[in-house]
């Protein structure tokens, strides 16, 4: 299941809040690149032996193409403060983190949240990618300058928020109030049990005008119509909806998957807003031209009456491809750069779009 391997660190690489990259030499010859969490097994250090995991990295499977470092053995970190929180993330896990919840016993503000019910037409724009968190929030800011956002991240795909660089930048361009970690997922600037305390805590303590919801970088798939972690993005609509905010549904849409389930509306986002998510929600259209714009309205026709529970909204795209330009992270998804699956940025920012109209007047 997990494929050991010790070595030496001979180089730093980059770092950002709360990660590290690194080289490391492997006793058995090799050189690969590594992610260290600080916060977790402390700060590593030129010549530091380290333990690493390479099951993923060996695999070729989504970390990011890294070793990731579980511990520096001959320099431990500091035990935390003893009146840490009591919210164990990752659980019974070897590296399970004791983090402390806005809404647990002890926080500051477990008053506030206690009772909390009501997110009060908070608009609240879920996306199964991780990918369109940037995107969302360039179509938001475009329209309505200075909107105070939070990023909600679901337990779906990374768990630790500290490996997300986009997070991290969009928070230091000021494009995010910051970030709510739920369910496993720890490393936000604000923790929650849930993805309903999550939404309340987003608006009570980051006092967010508009929460997107998405699930950390990666995902799990398997080609499969249940199979695949963005599924959840129906449950975060109910979730939404229950609390009494107001659920905007981003569609996954790509021009260049050369899957057919996944050309025009992702399958993913039929199966998460058609059959998981309960409760309505507006799911913004974006008018794309010609063939792949017919193809999108269509499909996207079935979420909406009358066979469907939600409301379609058709958001025209002028200006937004210049917002996704603009926008200071790198845009990719499943490998794909702006310029090769541009309809799913702008598909993402039209949700963006359509949240900002929500808070007119």
């Amino acid at each position: 299941m997990v494929r050991w391997r010790a070595g030496t660190v001979t180089a730093l690489g980059a770092a950002w809040p709360g990660a590290q990259e690194l080289a490391v030499r492997l006793d058995e010859g090799r050189e690969v690149r590594a992610l260290a969490y600080p916060a977790v097994v402390g700060t590593p250090r030129d010549g530091d032996r380290v333990l690493v995991t390479v099951g993923a990295l060996d695999r070729g499977l989504g970390t990011g193409g890294y070793a990731l470092v579980v511990a520096l053995p001959d320099r431990l970190p500091a035990d935390p403060p003893a009146a840490g929180g009591h919210l164990v993330k990752a659980r019974y896990t070897p590296l399970q983190p004791l983090v402390q919840g806005a809404d647990e016993q002890g926080s500051p503000h477990h008053e506030a949240l206690r009772d909390a019910d009501d997110l009060a037409g908070l608009p609240v724009v879920v996306a199964d990618l991780h990918s369109a968190l940037p995107a969302v929030v360039a179509g938001l800011l475009a329209d309505r300058p200075g909107t105070r956002v939070a990023y909600l991240m679901t337990d779906g795909g990374a768990l630790p928020a500290w490996f997300s660089r986009t997070a991290a930048t969009l928070r230091e361009a000021g494009w995010l109030r910051g970030c709510v970690t739920v369910g496993q997922a720890f490393g936000g600037d604000v923790e929650a049990v849930t993805v309903h305390s999550g939404l309340l805590a987003a608006r009570t303590v980051l006092d967010a005008e508009v929460v997107v919801v998405a699930q950390g970088p990666g995902n799990l798939g398997t080609g499969t119509r249940w199979g695949f972690s963005g599924v959840a993005a129906g449950e975060a609509v109910n979730a939404a909806g229950v609390l009494g905010g107001r659920p905007v549904a981003s569609l996954r849409v790509s021009q260049a998957d050369a899957r057919e389930r996944h050309l025009g509306v992702s399958h993913h986002s039929l199966t998460a807003y058609g059959r998981v998510a309960l409760l309505p929600a507006d799911v913004p259209v974006p008018l794309l031209p010609g063939e792949l714009g017919a193809r999108v309205t269509e499909q996207a026709a079935a979420l909406g009456a009358p066979h469907g529970r939600h409301r379609l909204v058709d958001v025209r795209l002028d200006g937004l491809l210049e917002a996704l330009q603009e926008a200071p992270v790198r845009l990719s998804t499943m490998g794909r750069g702006l310029g090769d699956d541009t309809a799913s940025f702008l598909a993402a920012a039209a949700a963006g779009r359509h949240a900002a109209t929500l808070l007119a007047g």
